[in-house]
């Protein structure tokens, strides 16, 4: 095992054998998860795709669905971008797309914008255009049925040929325990500069398939089935050459979405909405009509800048502190509302005050 970097997290979070520049960006909570279509060849029946995405030629930026790329600069910018995971679906399914948009990102952010990207594709003519086409890192993910035979498929000679970071990212599926161990060894043969395996986690649109199987979850508040984190401590002891990483699922929702959604609030909180150390918004909401709020704002002398109208929740807004303070003198409903800072705004928590 080579040992170029070791980093030690908390048990049950995340273990590595080294980190590539896109996992430190991920980390940070740095990185932009673009979505470039929810089209795929694979149908894994693991896939944790949501419904509005899979199988369906959508874009999305972080939470945001997009129309055109050059709406995905917006949600760089708010989150402070650093770099970009470029995923789906399979964005091989739309390479002119995926270049597009990494020429776009470049040209924005600079030649320093990390780029990373996901296929389960495995043809040399696409993967060249991407390397040309400025692409960082690529991370492979050949469909479930080649682990057991990969060595009889092009994928050793594929990467012979590439020159940027390359990798292979996976699942950890306890029932495929072998299959997932010979084609370790296999590509670790390769050259590969890491090897990423990520705790199996359930979804809406994979539920049916992992309980098919007999998979339940590890706990009542966990996503993760029980299982998976036990099989990549075990094959984090046998001794490949290339660098393994481990993820898991309370590391990317505790740590990686966490920070990112940090980054987003500190560039679209109002001047009312206070920032929870979880880096959700908390805001008071007054459920009355529009034309009320200067009313409210006249009689209890509150600043102008303190007081506003959501237009798509249809209710005037201020400050927490302030409606605490004037809730009970209010003929409305009066909430104090905790919602995420990204671009669905989806509510945490609604407590009335009165």
């Amino acid at each position: 095992m080579k040992f170029v970097e070791y980093v030690e997290m908390p048990r049950n979070s995340f273990y590595t054998k080294r980190l590539a520049t896109g996992c430190k960006l991920c980390q940070k909570g740095a990185k932009m998860v673009l979505l470039v279509t929810g089209l795929c060849k694979a149908n894994c029946f693991y896939c944790p795709l949501s419904e509005k995405k899979k199988g369906k030629d959508v874009m999305y930026a972080d939470e945001m669905p997009i129309e055109t790329l050059e709406e995905m600069l917006e949600e760089a910018e708010l989150i402070e971008a650093e770099g970009t995971g470029i995923t789906g679906g399979d964005p091989l399914m739309v390479t002119e797309r995926t270049i597009d948009a990494i020429h776009m990102l470049k040209n924005h952010f600079g030649d320093a914008h990390h780029i990373h990207l996901y296929t389960a594709t495995l043809d040399k003519e696409k993967v060249r255009m991407l390397e040309e086409n400025g692409l960082d890192e690529i991370r492979f993910h050949p469909p479930f049925p080649l682990w057991k035979k990969v060595e009889r498929t092009n994928f050793g000679k594929l990467i012979e040929g590439i020159d940027i970071d390359k990798g292979v990212e996976i699942p950890l599926i306890p029932h495929l325990r072998d299959d997932t161990i010979h084609f370790l060894n296999e590509v670790d043969k390769y050259g590969l500069d890491f090897i990423n395996l990520n705790e199996l986690e359930f979804s809406i649109t994979n539920l049916d398939a992992l309980d098919a199987f007999g998979y339940r979850a590890k706990n009542d508040e966990s996503v993760a089935a029980l299982g998976s984190e036990k099989m990549a401590y075990e094959i984090l002891e046998i001794d490949f050459e290339t660098p393994i990483h481990y993820c898991s699922a309370s590391f990317k929702d505790a740590i990686q979405l966490r920070k990112r959604i940090e980054r987003r609030a500190r560039n679209v909180a109002k001047i009312y909405e206070v920032i929870t150390e979880d880096g959700t918004l908390l805001k008071g909401v007054i459920m009355a009509e529009k034309g009320r709020m200067e009313e409210i704002r006249k009689k209890f002398e509150i600043d102008e800048k303190l007081i506003g109208w959501n237009e798509e929740k249809r209710w005037i807004e201020t400050s927490p502190f302030i409606l605490e303070e004037i809730a009970d003198y209010l003929p409305y409903k009066c909430y104090l509302v905790e919602e995420y800072p990204t671009a669905d705004h989806l509510e945490v928590e609604k407590i009335p005050l009165n």
